[in-house]
């Protein structure tokens, strides 16, 4: 700066970002998981997998307090399906794109299994059992 001292950057004004942005973040993330995952609802191959546009997306909810976020979720999966696996990923997935994209740290990922969907139910609701 010309005639006068730079500004340290941490002086020049402060980031805040919006719990909502992060919930966003944090949603789309968990979409993006269980895309990936065999039995997820978004387009695996595993056994109740394969896309479909009724199952909502995940929800987010999220609390930040300064540099850091804690996070719930709440997501529909196919069964059967090694739950445990897939809430694994979500959470991963949540705690990557959170620290990539808003520069949070993330110590709590809340996965909640909303519902379970079965082609074989959701089949069977349509026919009658003889």
């Amino acid at each position: 700066m010309p005639g006068g001292r730079a500004v340290e950057p941490a002086a020049r004004g402060a980031t805040r970002i919006a719990d909502r942005v992060v919930a966003k973040i944090a949603s789309q993330a968990a979409r993006e998981a269980l895309d990936g995952e065999p039995g997820g609802p978004g387009g695996g191959t595993g056994a109740g997998g394969g896309a479909d546009a009724r199952r909502p997306p995940p929800h987010a909810s999220v609390t930040v307090h300064e540099e850091t976020a804690r996070v719930r979720v709440s997501v529909e999966l196919g069964y059967p399906a090694d739950i445990g696996a897939h809430c694994r990923a979500v959470r991963r997935r949540i705690v990557e794109r959170v620290r990539t994209l808003a520069g949070m740290e993330v110590p709590e990922v809340v996965v909640t299994v909303e519902r379970l969907h079965s082609p074989h139910m959701e089949r069977g609701a349509m026919e009658r059992v003889r």
